[in-house]
């Protein structure tokens, strides 16, 4: 059986890489016949990090995205390492982007990020018991956290103020799910 979330992204030729990703130019076989030239990002797969804290608060970030030249309110993320597991990858991005520590870390959802243009695939997590221990950001990251109680958060998903793809889609599932159990 075919694995959903396995992508395969076809043959090409790479034609840019850097730490977190390749471009890759395919040639695409249209319905007519015809041939289209077509890039793909070919990504390692990344995780995204939805931390409650013992208060009932969300752990976000308001993180400086110098591709769009400005902050967005966001849920923790990251970049997989080669062979890396999601899960300790969670709890690696988690302290180094917001300072805190999980006790326990739990799967949520697992989705394509982008289908339309690369093959990264997101891991969502849930993580609890937190500690802080410190921020330890990397040289190109420039963060600032924010603790949000859950009736902020959904208010925030609702007046506009998370344009974040990850975040829109995990928090709503997170709060729908909470919603379920109550």
């Amino acid at each position: 059986m075919t694995d959903p979330l396995e992508a395969k992204p076809p043959t090409g030729e790479t034609v840019y890489s850097e730490r977190r990703f390749d471009l890759r130019v395919c040639d695409l076989v249209l319905s007519t016949g015809e041939v289209e030239r077509r890039g793909v990002i070919v990504h390692p797969g990344s995780v995204v990090i939805l931390a409650v804290d013992q208060d009932d608060h969300i752990v976000m970030i308001r993180n400086l995205r110098w591709q769009i030249g400005q902050r967005l309110f966001e849920l923790p993320a990251g970049t997989l390492e080669p062979g890396e597991d999601p899960a300790l990858c969670a709890g690696r991005e988690l302290q180094e982007e917001t300072g805190y520590r999980a006790d326990t870390i739990e799967h949520l959802h697992t989705f394509f990020a982008l289908p339309g243009g690369s093959t990264e695939v997101m891991h969502a997590y849930i993580a609890r018991g937190l500690t802080f221990v410190g921020q330890d950001l990397m040289a190109d990251e420039d963060i600032l956290v924010e603790r949000l109680p859950v009736r902020d958060a959904r208010s925030a998903l609702l007046d506009g103020s998370i344009v974040d793809g990850k975040t829109l889609a995990i928090l709503s599932l997170y709060l729908l799910k909470a919603q379920g159990a109550a």
